[in-house]
């Protein structure tokens, strides 16, 4: 056995592959059970029971039976919990690492990555847990003493994307249990492994039965949707595409569930030309191929003035074809596979139609061979400001490129877009990056970086690109809902 084959193994045992509820592992009510498959061969990793909607509802009723008395417990007591999760998964991150690789496609690399950025929002909100706060004040009239405290807003249902398995469900249960909620999980059933193992380890170091639940499903509508209609659940946090956020929005607003919504981003990334073309190519390169574009604050479409976009071009083309492809297990792997055959056919038909509308390839634009779903990294130049490549989330390892002469110019292109995840400006200029902070309807800007994300900070956007925050001390205030005593003044009275 090689050393490789060992991790395998030992990554592959992390993961259940049943329901949890009410710190249970179960089969499915309808013993029903679906495949994972591995993006860089194609080949079955496990199957998995396959929640209907019963095991939904009994995941609902486990976590509202939980709840009083998980809001009751102290502070401190949640904070040494997710404490504890946060040292057992930094003892298992290779293999969770390994895991993601294994079930997304992700490069080793980059699973270890994650399992950094992941991990960290539950030490990060074990920390916010004893720091929830209320406020004492007197009205501006004097007759009253205003008195506010924050409670958990109660059992809320999370419904994850596949792309990043161990931080999407980190990012939403670390506030959630800081905060006094229970959770319940409904991962994507491309990845659903990850949060299994995620789930495991809350068992293992002690949060209480139906505290924690995870319901991987073939289908999520079928399980989430009676949930969503039952008065038992306060709370829906969503990360996946535009329209599925809107029907989810639609059908919390029948039962006034509380919402957050992450979805669907076409970040641009606008280099001026006094940029540093070094920096500028570097951070395009890494926010461009990070998770192999399949991440939704990812640069999707690059706004490049004409002075320096040739060169831009040549030289990011250059750093894509130097990238080597192949299964992300494998030492030395750069980029690795695309989630499934229908994401692969999807970035490959908007590059093809961006070539039959007059773009140039300089790099890529073709599929690997063999088995797996493997694309190469594309760099397309030429492109009209309203091709489809750059106005559409590609979710691919492809940049596409445009040029542009003036500050108002690139402004229109980048505000006329629907989705205001996030953006990225390169210039020397730092009050020409204040003033595109100030216009670009974003809800994330980073200013000569390629990387933005992180635990201490608040992750959200404007406009179809979603609402609330995850991360940072405003992302526990989703979990918390705020309640106003009014008490007379007490050296006068009523």
């Amino acid at each position: 056995m090689t050393p490789t084959d060992s991790l395998v193994e030992r990554a592959l045992a992390l993961a259940p592959a049943e329901l949890f509820i009410d710190g249970e592992w179960r089969a499915s009510s309808s013993g029903a059970r679906f495949e994972v498959h591995n993006p860089a061969t194609e080949e079955v990793l496990a199957s998995i029971a396959d929640a209907t909607p019963d095991d939904g509802m009994a995941a609902l009723a486990a976590a509202s039976e939980a709840q009083e008395e998980w809001a009751a417990t102290p502070p401190r007591v949640r904070a040494e919990l997710l404490r504890a999760a946060f040292d057992r998964i930094n003892e298992l991150s290779e293999e969770f690492a390994a895991l993601m690789t294994l079930e997304m496609g992700k490069p080793l690399a980059e699973g270890r990555a994650e399992v950094t950025y992941g991990n960290e929002f539950l030490r990060w909100y074990s920390e916010e847990a004893v720091r929830i706060n209320g406020r004492y004040t007197p009205s501006p009239e004097g007759n009253l003493r205003i008195l506010t405290l924050q409670r958990p807003v109660g059992p809320a249902l999370f419904i994850t994307p596949w792309n990043f398995p161990l931080a999407m469900a980190t990012r939403k249960a670390g506030p959630a249990l800081a905060a006094g909620c229970t959770v319940i999980i409904k991962p994507a059933n491309l990845t659903p492994l990850t949060t299994l193992a995620f789930a495991k380890v809350c068992d293992e170091v002690g949060f209480p039965a139906g505290v924690v639940n995870v319901i991987p499903a073939s289908e999520a509508r079928p399980v989430t949707g009676p949930m969503i209609q039952d008065r038992r659940l306060k709370k829906l946090s969503f990360t996946g595409s535009t329209p599925v956020g809107m029907a989810l929005m639609k059908e919390a607003a029948s039962n006034v569930v509380r919402t957050s919504m992450e979805l669907g981003g076409c970040a641009p990334f606008i280099v001026f030309e006094d940029a540093d073309l070094d920096l500028a190519v570097k951070a395009a390169r890494l926010t461009k191929l990070r998770n192999m574009g399949e991440a939704c604050n990812a640069a999707n479409s690059f706004y490049v003035h004409q002075d320096v976009a040739d060169e831009f071009a040549r030289r990011l083309a250059d750093e894509f074809d130097a990238l080597t492809v192949g299964d992300g297990m494998e030492e030395g792997t750069d980029i690795g596979p695309i989630v499934s055959a229908d994401q692969r056919a999807s970035v490959d038909e908007m590059v093809q139609a961006a070539v039959a509308e007059g773009g140039t390839v300089l790099t890529g634009g073709a599929k690997g061979p063999g088995k797996g779903y493997f694309y190469r990294p594309t760099v397309v130049s030429n492109l009209a400001p309203d091709s489809k490549l750059l106005t559409e989330e590609i979710f691919g390892p492809v940049a596409p490129i445009t040029t542009f002469a003036t500050e108002e110019e690139v402004l229109g292109y980048a505000n006329a877009s629907p989705y205001g995840l996030a953006g990225y400006v390169h210039t020397g200029s730092i009050e020409r990056a204040l003033r595109m902070a100030e216009k670009l309807e974003v809800g994330m800007l980073g200013v000569n970086s390629g990387t933005i994300s992180n635990a201490a900070a608040p992750f959200g956007g404007v406009k179809h690109s979603g609402i609330g925050r995850e991360g940072g001390p405003e992302g526990i205030e989703e979990y918390l809902e705020t309640v106003y005593v009014g008490f007379p003044n007490p050296h006068t009275g009523l």
